[in-house]
């Protein structure tokens, strides 16, 4: 972090000099944390440089030049969804900055750290690593300038980019370096993306696959009928008689095995190219087949290699990294961590630590393949755990080292809580399957559900002496929890500190189909199950659900039938969450293409709308949070421009009340008079008469036909569920 650091451990220059957006942390749930032990334990001399100002080069010059490489990431999260709202808006902290004071990277931190870094010291090489990097490694839609950019690598200039789980890469790649390799000649490794000439090819052994050849885009043409009668061309004929003798090959009868095999070491030598940036960038359906062949070219275990031309050069994909076994996440998450923030802070409040201080990371990587997340795309979706002696090893450091520990484990989990040690029954099947996820539609019949090795690490973790407490933080994939009531009731009973987060996402049957998610009755099921054991612990425990707003599929009716069956339920939620389009999740592709890529791509499928302008997506985020009386305007609005008035009075049967009218769980709210409230003469029940409408512009009349900015088709769900609320109506206050 300093010259001093460095001059009292008698160097005179470090061979790696890490950059990063984050206030440095180490612990191995800080990617750079992680990063800077695991070059040391290979003998590496590891600088780190922490949110450099980015306005000048002198801050990356503060540790001298670096022998080997720099290497340059963002930080734990994509700077432009760390900066930015949903609704691209600055935010006004950064939870990984002590204080969480904000402006403390900049937009795009990648590609600004890289251009610095190569500024500082020329011709020393540059690496790009984190999931900004590996989000942004092909041609891909950037919410925040709505438009189709070029890979990173070329605004970044880095000479090679290191994506997903980059632990092998990392330490093959700077052996490497160190025995004197010029980096522009390591093409070989997995898990890296780099730029080359038009055509590139390793060697002439090498094939080029069209993607079409994956998945066909564009209008299908149709097949001739093979009985219709055709007239000869005699010029064809002639041509066929002038060919030459075709080549006789003898018939090889090979095994299953042996065609396996041969299969193997042919796609091991075969590249996809994918269309054009050139393309992608304004076909939407060419950039929604991008995106299909992408993600069906994501297992490890089948994965062939990407090109992607930019002009007149490719980028080059190597397939994605192998998980790492069990022993060797052992050895990445045993090193000798500091477990705290650097001492230069001080005593600096820094939010993202204080919320991970005493969790505990057992897994990586998820098969589910939400569409909205990215982590599938960064982290794979072949999970990938660490032993039992290993977590409970790190248990006991916590309690042994950490500040202020009072004796609970405030999470035990990772991207999801309860996919550890869950694998495909058969390596062979996993190893050659193309499904985008292993829950949905349905969970696989050859994925293993069994919770019994998290259910005995449970225990063995609240054995631990001095343990009080391990509770679960991480999100449930509850539909998966629900095929072993045993760890239901286990965590039920011991690990729920009074509140569970799960994340239906939504309740609409077409929106969850564009989500990848289950339908509504999981959850129902789960909750069965939770109220259930929690009665028999004898606690009063609550389920927290999540919800997105606006995703890709949604309409205004869905987002209505969510907020009826949050009213039904009696939830509140606190923190809603709009769609944010991430780059290269499907999710952002149907967003952007209006095409659904979890099906085959052409210019006749299935048209995916998408709530895109500002005052639908508040509309949306409104439903989600239906009783507060700040959103009532726009929800009355709404409802009147559905057609739904009838939903707007002052029993518990209306999901908002009249203006001046009261909520039929709260107390008298009144509301001044204004453009949002009705005009006098509208009917007790909401329904609108020849008036102006609630909320709309001064000056419009019944007879002005209301334009709005987007609504969505109707959902296939039509029925409202506002009739199965069965609750006396209150007498309204007068």
């Amino acid at each position: 972090m300093s010259r001093a650091e460095m001059d009292a451990l008698g160097w005179d220059s470090c061979d790696i000099i890490l950059i990063t957006g984050d206030a440095y942390i180490d612990h191995p749930s800080f990617g750079m944390a992680l990063v800077g032990r695991l070059l040391e334990a290979q003998g590496y001399r590891v600088g780190i440089i922490s949110q450099p100002d980015w306005t000048s080069v002198e801050p990356f010059r503060a540790l001298g030049k670096p022998n080997l490489y720099w290497g340059v990431t963002a930080g734990n999260m994509d700077s432009m969804v760390n900066r930015y709202t949903a609704d691209r808006k600055i935010r006004s902290d950064d939870a990984y900055t002590p204080e969480g004071a904000p402006n403390k990277r900049p937009d795009r931190a990648v590609t600004v750290y890289c251009q610095r870094a190569r500024e500082a010291f020329p011709g020393v090489p540059v690496i790009a690593g984190s999931i900004e990097a590996s989000l942004r490694r092909i041609a891909h839609y950037d919410y925040w300038s709505d438009k189709v950019r070029r890979s990173v690598l070329f605004e970044s200039k880095a000479d090679l980019l290191i994506f997903g789980n980059a632990e092998r890469a990392l330490v093959d790649l700077t052996r490497r370096i160190a025995a004197g390799e010029n980096i522009k000649t390591i093409r070989d490794l997995r898990g890296t993306a780099f730029l080359v000439p038009l055509g590139w090819l390793p060697d002439e052994e090498w094939s080029v696959h069209n993607s079409t050849r994956v998945d066909v885009p564009g209008r299908i043409d149709k097949q001739p009928n093979p009985y219709a009668m055709a007239l000869e061309d005699p010029k064809a004929c002639a041509l066929d008689n002038a060919a030459p003798e075709p080549e006789v090959k003898p018939i090889m009868i090979m095994t299953r095995e042996q065609r396996q095999a041969a299969a193997r070491e042919k796609a091991a030598k075969t590249v996809v190219r994918l269309p054009s940036f050139e393309t992608v960038s304004v076909d939407p359906v060419m950039y929604a087949h991008t995106s299909r062949v992408f993600h069906l070219e994501s297992n490890p275990g089948n994965a062939r290699a990407l090109v992607q031309a930019h002009g007149d050069r490719d980028v080059w994909l190597n397939p994605p990294p192998l998980p790492l076994a069990m022993d060797e996440m052992d050895n990445v998450y045993d090193m000798a961590y500091a477990r705290a923030p650097h001492p230069s802070y001080g005593k600096a409040h820094i939010p993202a630590w204080e919320m991970i201080r005493y969790s505990v990371n057992i897994m990586r990587g998820c098969f589910g393949g939400c569409t909205f997340c990215s982590i599938t795309e960064h982290e794979g979706r072949i999970i990938q755990s660490r032993s039992e002696p290993s977590i409970l090893r790190e248990i006991e450091l916590i309690r042994d080292t950490t500040k202020n520990f009072a004796g609970t484990i405030t999470d035990l989990g990772g991207p999801t809580a309860n996919m550890y040690r869950l694998a495909c029954k058969e390596k062979t099947i996993e190893e050659s399957c193309r499904r985008l996820s292993c829950v949905y539609p349905t969970i696989c019949s050859n994925l293993g559900t069994d919770h019994s090795k998290l259910i005995s690490l449970y225990r063995k973790a609240r054995a631990i002496p001095g343990i009080k407490k391990i509770l679960i933080g991480s999100g449930l994939r509850y539909d998966l929890a629900v095929r072993s009531p045993e760890y239901v009731k286990e965590l039920v009973t011991h690990h729920v500190g009074g509140l569970l987060k799960i994340a239906p996402e939504h309740t609409e049957a077409g929106t969850l189909s564009k989500m990848m998610k289950p339908g509504i009755g999981a959850y129902d099921e789960f909750k069965r199950m939770f109220d259930k054991y929690s009665l028999e612990a004898g606690k009063k425990q609550y389920l927290i659900p999540y919800f997105i707003a606006a995703h890709p599929g949604s309409t205004d009716e869905d987002m209505l039938n969510l907020a009826l069956w949050l009213k039904k339920n009696n939830f509140k939620l606190d923190q809603v969450q709009t769609f944010t389009p991430t780059p290269m999740a499907m999710a952002t592709t149907m967003y952007h293409s209006r095409r659904n890529p979890l099906a085959k791509v052409t210019e006749d499928s299935e048209i995916v709308e998408t709530a895109k302008s500002g005052k639908t997506r508040k509309l949306h985020k409104a439903f989600l949070r239906y009783y507060d009386p700040e959103n009532w305007p726009i929800l009355r609005e709404g409802l009147y421009r559905m057609g739904r008035g009838d939903l707007i009075g002052n029993s518990d049967r209306h999901l908002i009340p009249a203006p001046g009218g009261e909520m039929a769980s709260g107390s008298l709210r009144e509301e001044r008079r204004g453009p949002g409230m009705a005009p006098k003469g509208r009917p007790a029940d909401g329904a609108p008469k020849r008036t102006m409408g609630a909320g709309a512009p001064r000056g419009r009349t019944d007879r002005t036909p209301v334009t709005t900015p987007f609504m969505a088709p109707p959902s296939k769900v039509k029925p409202s569920i506002l009739s199965t609320i069965k609750a006396k109506p209150k007498t309204v206050r007068k």
